[in-house]
């Protein structure tokens, strides 16, 4: 089996991070010492990622607020809503309004890409919102139809890819956990293989996985293995093992092995026994091992011991893999 292993989302803020933007905010520190309070954090995210072998490197994604203001600041037809529950977390994030049908501007989601991941096209991985997440979880006043809205997207969020693959990306996240937490059906299910084979072509020779969390993934398979992508992520936190369905064979995988809900460190050995099982009845090719969701809601030390066990089930597995 070929195995990759890195994060699927944002890393924690540092203690010295958070207290810089705080004092920012207070009057008490200038941009200039807290975008270097930014660089700093973000090196060591990445020097984390590369001792413990993990990538494509991300630096943390520590700028972005959240997953959908990055694009929603920047792209044309949307303006940035209130503070509103993410899924049945207890966190938030600013819905998107869309106020008129999408549009992008070249070069603006790419300039807004952290300086770790901009400086490393060809070893860094690109985060992206899904097509059905945001075209679900966005306020639609656009006129158009829901359907519509996330076909667009999906061919947008395409010609994104097709311009990142320009400037040299080769590794691209799209973040879409609504896909299992709110499986789309009929009409809208058609909508979202569209989306996403615009988005998959996109790619062209890059690796694009959809990943997904907050809920159990078994289900949704039918309508995932029709996605056009290099590979789907799923929680297994979220979704058993002993239900997962066969896929394709051959079909890239991605695994969630950490849980971000808790600070409990897992086992190597339980990873190693788990990614077994699923990749023998999934009959998976690659496999792309992570977090289930996003770290940033654990203290960074413990995200860091979290990342140490994930390195070890990954080299464990490279091992003993014929």
């Amino acid at each position: 089996m070929e195995i990759q292993a890195g994060l699927t989302g944002p890393f924690p803020r540092s203690e010295a991070l958070v207290q810089a933007t705080r004092d920012l905010d207070r009057g008490r520190a200038s941009a200039a010492a807290v975008e270097t309070a930014y660089g700093t954090a973000e090196r060591e995210v990445v020097e984390l990622e590369r001792r413990l072998g993990l990538g494509p490197v991300t630096g943390g994604y520590l700028r972005w607020p959240d997953l959908y203001r990055t694009l929603a600041e920047r792209w044309e037809g949307f303006a940035v809503g209130p503070l509103t529950r993410w899924l049945d977390t207890n966190t938030f994030f600013r819905q998107p309004i869309l106020l008129a049908p999408p549009g992008r501007v070249a070069g603006a989601f790419a300039d807004a890409l952290p300086p770790a991941v901009r400086s490393r096209p060809a070893e860094a991985r690109v985060l992206l919102p899904g097509p059905y997440s945001l075209g679900r979880l966005l306020d639609n006043r656009s006129g158009e139809t829901d359907l519509a809205v996330v076909h667009r997207l999906g061919r947008l969020l395409g010609d994104e890819l097709r311009e990142l693959r320009g400037g040299g990306f080769a590794s691209f996240l799209v973040v879409d956990p609504l896909l299992v937490s709110r499986p789309p059906s009929g009409p809208m299910a058609e909508s979202v293989v569209e989306a996403y084979r615009s988005i998959g072509r996109a790619a062209d020779g890059g690796t694009a996985i959809v990943w997904t969390y907050g809920g159990d993934a078994a289900p949704a398979f039918p309508l995932l293995d029709r996605l056009e992508v290099t590979a789907v992520g799923v929680d297994l936190a979220d979704t058993e093992v002993d239900r997962l369905p066969a896929g394709p064979p051959g079909r890239g995988l991605g695994l969630g092995v950490l849980d971000p809900r808790t600070t409990l460190e897992e086992d190597a050995a339980e990873i190693d026994r788990v990614v077994r099982a699923a990749a023998s009845r999934r009959r998976a090719g690659p496999l792309w091992l992570g977090p289930g969701g996003p770290l940033d809601l654990l203290p960074a030390e413990v995200a860091a011991r979290k990342l140490e066990r994930l390195s070890a089930a990954a080299t464990q597995l490279r091992g003993a893999t014929p």
